[in-house]
């Protein structure tokens, strides 16, 4: 749908990073499924020149730039032949690069239940309390793809990641009482790289050969003089309205806030199955 020519002129607010894509998706599958949320422009899937075959990712430009924020709220990590889709803001990949996102706000989040509990439920839930820089992270056997019962989420700041703990520490998630706090860091003793993306389950040591987790006071001030932090207030959020300041609560009433259906996924207000209706009916979908 979009040629290498209009590449570079295509509107860069507007568009969104679509990736893990199964190699049976196309551009009229991407087209049909994003359609449901907003206006698309063009759609573009890089592919190999000999084969023919997508690299497993692809671009979406929308005519408004609120519908690639909703898109990005709506579809993110919704699966899509049984892999969750890790969709971003383009734009913000290319100005700051993820890496110069990731201050160390960084929480382990342990016992989770490894039949019910998957990266989009952990989005869905952890996402109410600030920006997630990337998609949730599950650790799972190589071999069986089972779930080892923990996994990794990265906010944009620690104000988020501290609110997450606080609400979150020794609740329940589908009927098993979680831990959250901060992850280890990684490379501190020269040991493997479990948790992937500077983040550990066990091991890193600090000076004197203590366990060095992130959220240390050094990490903060860093966070703090970051300049992305500017350009994230400003570029961020639904309509441009930034960052959100006031996470949902949700989860910090109580133990039953959560307990009670296993929490199915933030609701978004305004979408019904009516409203990404045909989405239902694309192969391969999450959609019920």
């Amino acid at each position: 749908m979009a040629s290498l020519a209009n590449i570079e002129h295509r509107n860069q607010e507007a568009t969104i990073y679509v990736g893990n894509l199964d190699p049976s998706v196309d551009d009229s599958l991407l087209i049909e499924l994003f359609t449901q949320i907003g206006r698309v422009t063009s759609v573009h899937m890089p592919k190999d020149k000999l084969t023919g075959l997508h690299s497993g990712y692809g671009f979406i430009e929308f005519l408004d730039v609120v519908d690639a924020e909703y898109a990005i709220q709506i579809l993110s990590m919704v699966k899509l032949y049984g892999r969750p889709m890790r969709i971003s803001k383009s734009s913000l990949d290319k100005k700051s690069g993820q890496g110069s996102l990731d201050v160390g706000a960084n929480l382990f989040i342990g016992n989770l239940d490894p039949r019910d509990v998957d990266e989009k439920l952990l989005y869905d839930t952890f996402s109410a309390f600030g920006t997630i820089i990337r998609p949730p992270r599950i650790m799972r056997d190589d071999m069986t793809n089972q779930s080892k019962g923990f996994g990794f989420v990265s906010y944009d700041c620690f104000e988020a990641s501290d609110l997450a703990i606080e609400c979150m520490h020794n609740q329940y998630l589908c009927e098993r009482q979680i831990t959250v706090q901060y992850a280890f860091k990684k490379n501190t003793t020269g040991n493997g790289n479990e948790g992937g993306d500077n983040m550990v389950a066990e091991g890193g040591k600090g000076p004197g050969g203590m366990p060095e987790r992130h959220g240390s006071r050094a990490e903060r001030m860093l966070a703090a003089a970051n300049p992305h932090r500017e350009f994230l207030s400003t570029k961020t959020g639904l309509a441009g309205s930034g960052v959100q300041k006031v996470p949902n609560t949700l989860f910090a009433t109580s133990a039953n806030a959560v307990a009670g259906a296993g929490v199915t996924g933030t609701v978004v207000p305004g979408v019904t199955n009516s409203a990404i209706g045909s989405a239902s009916s694309i192969p391969g979908t999450g959609f019920m």
